[in-house]
């Protein structure tokens, strides 16, 4: 570091006026450096399942549990350890439930101090790898004073078992209890697990994406990589009219449109009415509901209002194309390929006849034009859409906490792929008038995302709002990685050579270990332990999320249930602690209740994919870096100090 400017100095000097607390500040930060590194923990794919999401949190991919086998693995039996995992994760729920079985007061007297003491052991054991200071900043205010007391070590009282007992008595003894096992649960929980990386697709398909975005906002420490789904609801929430429409039909697919209107409070009643109209004497046979999860009137209201919104959403990227030709996605101009008087299309100058020829609404002489009724649903939906608060709030925590790529600790995360050429060259794509490969492309667009959230610009705001759909669904685009979305081909052609999907080079390349080094290369990323950690395809039956001999780490393994006929399991997830990286594949999730009463845990096989002989400290870390450098800045200051360029202020 050269040597710092004098007006740096003299700033920094604010926070540290004398030499006395420049000095501790230096050793304070010293010796963060020899602690262990906090573990991280790694989740994609999640599509919208809370309850899953929620449990594996909660439990940290087994982290809280091997916690616990570290502290009581000798001295308790495993139906206790059980126990005692279930009510750190589930505090709330597990006392209910004892509750309702111990029905004497002394009895539930007795159960109440025994978790307490196992409890803070727990709690004291997974304290002890960082400071003081970092504990209390995380403790809970309520019994922040009472948890420290228990927690740390006082070597100045006589009888420290009847001190440490008269706080575990009193507290029960008050009614407290329930309330300071919930709060000491939650704080095992957030010491367990250090920071969280959420690596893309938080939507769709689920029935919670709303609720798990509230769990993420209110987590200690988190980043996200966007995923494809979840920039598809950034465009909606921007406006973008074929996004809005895309997500709608995502939601009237699986039977979530109660995501919308109760989750967020968007009326679908001008949507509705219009289907029911246009639609009302149609089977709408192509538009069944995925895993048919309704039935009945609501069942036939959700066809047709997935119907109505999936023409709309074609003619919407249909206009799109020939707004943006520079997007080279003329092919996806769909509707216009169309022999509406003959029922067929034409794809690759072969003919297909259409599954359904129902199409009310289209002007053959025209056909992306919107009629007047689809207009005004349009106008409606944006407008709902772009004035839902709760919405925004969720859009503007992505914005501030995600990003096209992390790069975090040797490891560099994304959601789907790097553009390749097929010799394992980064592919140049072209981006409005400009040609990008590797880290400018993902930078560039990370730009143009936020333009459409922030410019001022009205061309810019435009620009970004259309990228949104480019990073959506285009060949080229890092977060898709294939040559064409094939919706409408699924929906409305029977021949399955049209639905086929084909993967970038990427997932190819994947196994090259010079491909690879390149990659990490090109985002300042060398050695041995660097690692690409993404998601986005999901890890079929047979197939292993470890590639290129562990350096490549796909742990999307079928989070949402529409998965797991494929997968096998109900997802991956990766710990990185002190002591390596380990990689969880998880059992299907039942639901909540079953885990409080059976106190079952979802996560099961566990594979290792790095292990250290040295324990990595914080100083090993990027945080570690930034440490380091803050040292030597302080030691410039003390230079100051001393030598009489910079006066102490008091």
């Amino acid at each position: 570091m050269e040597h710092l400017d004098r007006r740096y100095l003299l700033r920094l000097s604010e926070l540290y006026p004398t030499i006395a607390e420049a000095s501790t500040e230096i050793i304070n930060l010293s010796s963060i450096l020899n602690l262990p590194k906090g573990t991280e923990h790694f989740i994609t794919d999640i599509h919208g399942e809370y309850e899953s999401f929620s449990h594996v949190l909660r439990n940290g991919s087994g982290a809280v549990r091997k916690k616990i086998n570290e502290v009581f693995a000798r001295t308790l039996p495993e139906k206790d350890i059980r126990e005692l995992a279930t009510l750190i994760y589930y505090p709330t729920e597990k006392i209910a439930l004892v509750k309702k079985e111990i029905t004497d007061p002394g009895e539930m007297d007795d159960w109440y101090k025994v978790m307490l003491y196992r409890l803070v052991e727990v709690c004291k054991y997974t304290a002890s790898k960082y400071t003081r200071s970092k504990i209390r900043k995380a403790m809970p205010k309520d019994f922040a004073y009472v948890i420290e007391e228990l927690i740390t070590e006082k070597a100045d009282i006589a009888d420290k078992e009847a001190y440490y007992d008269e706080i575990v008595s009193t507290i029960i003894r008050i009614g407290r209890a329930p309330q300071f096992i919930k709060a000491i649960a939650e704080l095992i929980r957030r010491l367990v697990v250090d920071h969280l990386h959420i690596l893309g697709d938080i939507y769709d398909r689920g029935y919670g994406p709303d609720d798990i975005m509230d769990t993420l906002m209110d987590y200690h420490s988190v980043d996200i990589q966007w995923g494809n789904h979840d920039i598809e609801w950034m465009g909606a929430a921007a406006g973008q009219p074929a996004l809005v429409a895309c997500v709608v039909r995502f939601c009237a697919r699986y039977g979530n449109l109660g995501i919308l209107e109760d989750g967020y409070g968007i009326n679908l009643l001008p949507l509705a009415q219009f289907a029911t109209k246009t639609y009302g004497n149609d089977p709408c046979l192509c538009f069944r509901t995925k895993g048919e999860t309704m039935r009945g009137e609501e069942n036939e209201l959700n066809v047709r209002i997935h119907k109505a919104i999936s023409v709309i959403q074609f003619k919407l990227e249909g206009q799109l194309v020939h707004r943006r030709p520079e997007f080279g996605m003329e092919d996806r101009d769909l509707f216009s390929k169309v022999d509406f008087e003959r029922g067929e299309i034409e794809l690759g100058g072969k003919r297909y006849p259409l599954m359904d020829t129902n199409f009310p609404t289209i002007d053959p002489a025209d056909p992306n034009r919107l009629s007047d009724e689809e207009e005004y649903v349009m106008e409606r939906l944006i407008a709902a859409f772009t004035g839902c608060k709760r919405l925004q709030e969720h859009m503007q925590f992505l914005l501030r906490k995600g990003e096209l790529y992390t790069v975090y600790n040797g490891n560099l995360l994304f959601h789907g792929c790097m553009p390749l050429t097929e010799d394992g060259q980064f592919k140049e794509v072209q981006v409005y008038k400009k040609r990008l490969k590797g880290k400018e492309l993902y930078d560039y667009l990370d730009t143009l995302v936020r333009r459409a959230f922030f410019s001022m610009n009205p061309r810019h705001v435009e620009e970004g709002k259309d990228i949104l759909w480019w990073i959506w669904c285009n060949k080229d685009s890092p977060l898709f990685g294939k040559n064409k979305m094939a919706t409408f081909e699924r929906y409305f052609i029977e021949a399955k050579e049209t639905h086929e999907e084909i993967k970038t080079p990427y997932y190819s390349l994947i196994d090259d270990e010079e491909v690879v080094t390149r990659i990490l290369a090109e985002f300042g990323l060398h050695g041995e332990h660097t690692h690409i950690i993404n998601g986005h395809v999901p890890v079929k039956r047979g197939q292993k999320p470890t590639r290129c001999n562990g350096r490549v780490l796909v742990i999307d393994g079928g989070f949402s249930k529409a998965y797991q006929g494929t997968t096998g399991i109900a997802g991956y997830t990766l710990i990185y602690n002190s002591w390596g990286m380990r990689l969880v594949a998880h059992k299907p999730f039942t639901s909540m209740e079953d885990a409080v009463k059976s106190g079952t845990d979802i996560h099961s096989d566990n594979v290792m994919v790095e292990t250290y002989q040295k324990r990595l400290s914080v100083g090993d870390t990027d945080a570690g870096n930034q440490l380091r450098e803050s040292i030597e800045e302080l030691e410039y200051l003390l230079e100051a100090y001393r030598s009489g360029d910079i006066v102490e202020k008091r």
